[in-house]
Order: C-alpha cells, then structure tokens, then sequence
C-alpha cells in the first residue's frame, strides 16, 4: 500500500507561500484587509494580500516563492507587466476609499526556506 501524498502542484505551493507570508506580516503588526483582491474582467490584476501598518499605511503585497535561483529567483519572477497589473489592482481597490491613505508596495519572498520582506519594493 502506497500511503506517500502526492507533491503539492503550483496553486497549493503559492497559497502555502501566502500563508506563511500572512503569518509573518501579522507577528509584525499588521492587520489583514483581504486575501487575492482581483479586478474583474480578463487582463486585470491581482493582489497576493492587503494589510495595513498601525500607522494605517495601506500595503499591497505580493509574494514570490522559488525553490531554487534559477533565472534570477523568486524576485526576477515580478516583471514590469506584473507590477503594473498590481498597481492597476490596486487603483481598483482604492476606488472604495472614502479617503486615500498613505499606501506603499512591499514583495514577500520565498528563496527555498528563506522569507526576504521587502518594504516598498517598487512604486506605482
């Protein structure tokens, strides 16, 4: 009998790098807004997690994970398509703000067992 599971496939692997990064931004103070914000319709974007600073500073983050660093790693994976379809996510998402508050970019990343936060990682 074969008890072994089969190895979790690229959405599992992603939403486990999520949890993780979750995790790790609330053991620092944040507070969870929502999980995988997306706009509607084809060619729009979507936002790994929305947390906010004490401050109140809105973050969209997005998390990368790679197990290994081939062709540049978990960070080379965040194109200028990428964040563009992130800051027009996140656009979307601020259009149900009464007020706009101070917001910032940040990036999770997974490097094998490794977490890199990277505060303010790109700008809109």
């Amino acid at each position: 009998m074969n008890t072994s599971f089969p190895a979790p496939n690229t959405k599992q692997r992603g939403d486990a790098a999520e949890q993780r990064a979750l995790r790790h931004l609330l053991d620092h103070g944040l507070s969870l807004v929502t999980c995988n914000y997306r706009t509607p319709g084809r060619g729009g974007g979507e936002i790994d997690l929305i947390v906010r600073e004490p401050d109140g500073t809105l973050v969209f983050v997005e998390v990368r994970a790679r197990a290994r660093d081939d062709f540049g790693g978990a960070g080379a994976s965040i194109s200028a398509t990428k964040r563009r379809r992130i800051v027009f996510a996140a656009k979307h998402f601020l259009r149900n703000c009464r007020a706009c508050p101070p917001c910032r970019f940040d990036v999770v990343l997974f490097q094998a067992d490794s977490l890199t936060w990277i505060k303010a990682a790109f700008e809109e």
